[in-house]
């Protein structure tokens, strides 16, 4: 990935948190079991601020994964509650430092196939199965121990997952088969990538994160960022000699019949994000709405096919860009074929920079490599549903791969990618940020109009394609955050009071969490 931004929080891939502890351990002489003892220290910590009532019981692998939840149950013990250690694999199978970890415990249970049975009336369990280094699908027996745990889970044991929880790739967050679920995961040193990105991260619970005794010096994380709210401060500030035109411009395109408000949202998003200009290029006979209901926004009505934009109309729509310093093309622009040709058309030739959304990314099902001429700069914003169109793919498999599919259709098109949700991913293909800022609020119609409106602001405004990007998710995010807190629920959120919200979601500090 190279260097991490400065306003992003690295997060560790399993190379990387490899490549950490080696150091530690063969650069600079710390007994692996002196991490090891640390590790388990701070899970058992974890599981005695739950406050369990009846015997905890460790569900342990044979790698160092069980090592850490055998170092748990010989402090829970000292703690005073009853803990036992259940052996997925025969003693004799454990790591070296597993089985040092077992000897000091005063041994475990091998419980071959009776690990349900054996998980009955736990007051908590700890998952000790696999760690960072796992990918794949579980097999016997930890495919039926993964089953259990959820068994005992549902009946009210709560769960504290060691580093990660079993079942997710620290890496890409891909959950292949079975998985624990977790309630409390807590990661040894540094946050994985595999905790921000879905599947993984409905599987991580609330993570906490516990130092081991790695010093400082170790390998940084690089594999991917979250994003930091610093990102927002790199967007230059209007002075007294900022003028509407110097402050950005920008050019939306789309609408039709029926889906005026997606480019009304996305012009009034960009102009409250900091543009100090936005034009609207729309079907003309459907222009009076606009100068009607946008008096900020400037309109523009191109074309003469009725009710929406056609093909016919490519040469006045590039003609709306040729002053913008950032454009959007796609909001409620339909899925009339003639409209899908006029992206097609238009979007390898616009040169300013562009954000594609909506029916815009929809014109280019199954055709990304036509995208991958542009010229100037272009981020792309699809939910999973549009990147499956755009890479022919069911959208189970975009969340299932959500990582891998972003950087696949980054590196095709040369674009920046934000793939939406609650952990969006913004990629250019080589690097990866994340965002961990939860904001319910925004799955509601509309939403998206305001993420493009926000990004094409901020690149109008300056900022290079991958930092506004993110600067326009983490933005947007908070923004849906105030928007609830003013309307008092999430579900009583709506595209517009996330708009009005907007001003405080690209502040760098303040009340949003």
């Amino acid at each position: 990935m190279g260097a991490m931004e400065p306003w992003l929080r690295g997060l560790y891939d399993a190379e990387g948190m490899r490549a950490a502890d080696s150091w530690a351990i063969e650069g600079q002489g710390i007994s692996s079991l002196e991490l090891m003892e640390t590790a388990g220290q701070a899970v058992a910590e974890a599981v005695a601020r739950l406050s369990p009532e009846g015997t905890v019981r460790v569900v342990c692998g044979k790698g160092n994964n069980a090592g850490d939840g055998l170092v748990a149950a010989r402090v829970l013990r000292g703690m005073g509650f009853k803990a036992e250690a259940l052996l997925l694999w025969p003693a004799a199978e454990l790591s070296e430092d597993a089985a040092a970890n077992l000897d000091r415990l005063g041994g475990g249970i091998e419980v071959g196939d009776d690990i349900e049975a054996r998980l009955e009336g736990s007051g908590a369990v700890v998952d000790a199965i696999f760690g960072t280094g796992f990918a794949g699908a579980p097999r016997a027996p930890a495919m039926a121990a993964i089953e259990a745990i959820a068994t005992t889970a549902a009946e009210g044991a709560p769960v504290v997952a060691c580093d990660i929880a079993s079942g997710v790739d620290a890496t890409t967050g891909e959950v292949a088969g079975a998985v624990v679920e977790a309630d409390v995961t807590v990661t040894f040193h540094g946050a994985k990538v595999g905790q921000f990105v879905a599947p993984g991260k409905w599987a991580t619970g609330e993570l906490w994160l516990a130092p081991i005794g790695i010093p400082d010096g170790a390998p940084e994380p690089g594999a991917a960022g979250v994003i930091e709210p610093a990102v927002l401060d790199l967007a230059p500030r209007r002075g007294a000699r900022s003028t509407k035109f110097s402050s950005g411009q920008v050019t939306i395109a789309g609408g039709s019949r029926g889906l005026t408000g997606a480019v009304r949202m996305s012009s009034t998003a960009a102009i409250r994000a900091g543009a100090g200009y936005a034009t609207v290029a729309v079907p003309a006979d459907l222009e009076p709405v606009f100068e009607a209901a946008e008096v900020e926004v400037m309109s523009r009505g191109i074309g003469e096919t009725p009710g929406r934009l056609g093909v016919e109309a490519a040469d006045d729509l590039l003609a709306a860009f040729e002053r913008a310093a950032a454009g959007v093309l796609g909001p409620g622009l339909g899925r009339d074929e003639d409209s899908l040709d006029l992206a097609r058309e238009v979007a390898p030739r616009i040169e300013a920079p562009l954000v594609i959304d909506a029916d815009g990314l929809n014109a280019f099902a199954g055709q990304l490599d036509r995208l991958a001429v542009r010229k100037a700069p272009t981020i792309l914003t699809p939910h999973a549903g549009e990147l499956g169109r755009l890479l022919e793919r069911e959208s189970g498999e975009i969340n299932a791969r959500r990582l891998a599919t972003a950087k696949e259709a980054a590196a095709w098109t040369g674009a920046v990618v934000v793939l939406k949700g609650d952990d969006t991913i913004v990629t250019d293909g080589a690097r990866v940020a994340v965002n961990a800022v939860s904001a319910p609020g925004l799955a509601t119609a509309g939403s998206g109009d305001v993420l493009s409106g926000i990004t094409a602001a901020l690149l109008a405004r300056g900022l290079e394609p991958f930092a506004a990007a993110c600067a326009a998710v983490i933005a947007h995010a908070r923004a849906g955050q105030e928007a609830a807190r003013r309307v008092g629920a999430a579900e009583s959120v709506i595209a517009t009071d996330v708009i009005a919200a907007i001003p405080l979601g690209l502040r760098s500090a303040g009340p949003v969490e």
